[in-house]
């Protein structure tokens, strides 16, 4: 009976306690590379993602002092911060916002959603978490998606080759980055400390570094006082950064870096409609079977059962 039990038992990522997040924060990421392409401009792009850690990391202190999670990190958790926050918070948004000067948010995106491949790759070497056939397949049938919606985009694209060229090694550095910190999610050190704390230790260290890159790079600060950017500037730090980042990282942490990065499968998609309706985005056939094939390969991942570890 009770292998009966246990091989009908509904997978965790499958779960409504998981899907609910999850499938909040890739609506909010969605969105997102339509709000950064308009932080762009005025506003030298390290001094947009210094405000906007510094507005996240206050609000995830403010945040964990209302639930009353204690303050305070060793040097132990310090450390972890630190790194966390030089990965995440600094050089991946550093190097997402300098690629969406070369070529169009959409492609940023797609190129982005390629995350769950080193994910995989890493979760196999540093915790030891095992890639089933089904998760197998669906990744095969997600990159599959992801090729065409990229295909479609190079076809499209306005930005010379050069151009596009710089902008996709840009973002795979951010890419890198980002999956390095995810790995780091999956660690026992980092479910070791409170989560608030932790996210907001991290940005705040993280701003602080991304402040450093700014005044090295560009020089003193500089702000756009058009309603638009504050408005901007407030979206992606409170929702897409203090919320977004915190549920993100609650589901790594129950299902693994591997299936976590599938969200990243679907934000293309989301991005594309949403340029559909701001930005005069123009489908076709190739991107509709893309993004239609990318869906398919998400059901298919996150029906699979946990890597053993």
């Amino acid at each position: 009976m009770s292998g009966a039990r246990i091989g009908t038992e509904t997978p965790r990522s499958a779960r409504l306690a998981v899907l609910i997040p999850f499938t909040i924060v890739t609506l909010i990421w969605g969105s997102t590379w339509l709000v950064i392409k308009g932080q762009l401009g005025v506003v030298p792009p390290s001094w947009s993602v210094t405000y906007r850690f510094l507005i996240a990391g206050c609000v995830m202190l403010a945040c964990a002092v209302y639930r009353r999670e204690p303050l305070r990190l060793d040097a132990r958790g310090w450390a972890f911060a630190a790194a966390l926050g030089l990965t995440q918070f600094c050089l991946n948004f550093n190097f997402v916002y300098r690629a969406e000067g070369y070529v169009t948010s959409g492609l940023v995106s797609v190129v982005f959603a390629l995350m769950l491949v080193p994910n995989a790759l890493f979760a196999r070497i540093f915790l030891g978490q095992r890639m089933g056939g089904q998760l197998l397949v669906g990744s095969g049938v997600a990159i599959a998606g992801i090729a065409l919606l990229f295909l479609h985009e190079a076809r499209s694209g306005a930005s010379g080759t050069h151009a596009a060229l710089a902008g996709i090694g840009i973002t795979l550095c951010g890419v890198l980055s980002a999956s390095t910190a995810n790995i780091m999610q999956g660690t026992q050190t980092a479910k070791r400390y409170p989560m608030m704390t932790m996210l907001g230790a991290a940005m705040l260290i993280g701003a602080a570094i991304d402040a450093l890159l700014a005044w090295i790079l560009t020089g003193p600060p500089v702000f756009d006082a058009r309603p638009t950017y504050i408005l901007g500037l407030l979206y992606l730090g409170v929702m897409a950064s203090a919320v977004a980042f915190t549920l993100y990282f609650n589901v790594l942490r129950v299902i693994g870096p591997a299936k976590a990065a599938y969200s990243g499968v679907i934000v293309p998609v989301i991005a594309m409609l949403l340029s559909t309706i701001f930005e005069g985005y123009r489908w076709s056939l190739l991107a509709g079977a893309g993004a239609v094939l990318a869906m398919i390969g998400l059901v298919i991942a996150l029906r699979a059962r946990r890597p053993n570890r």
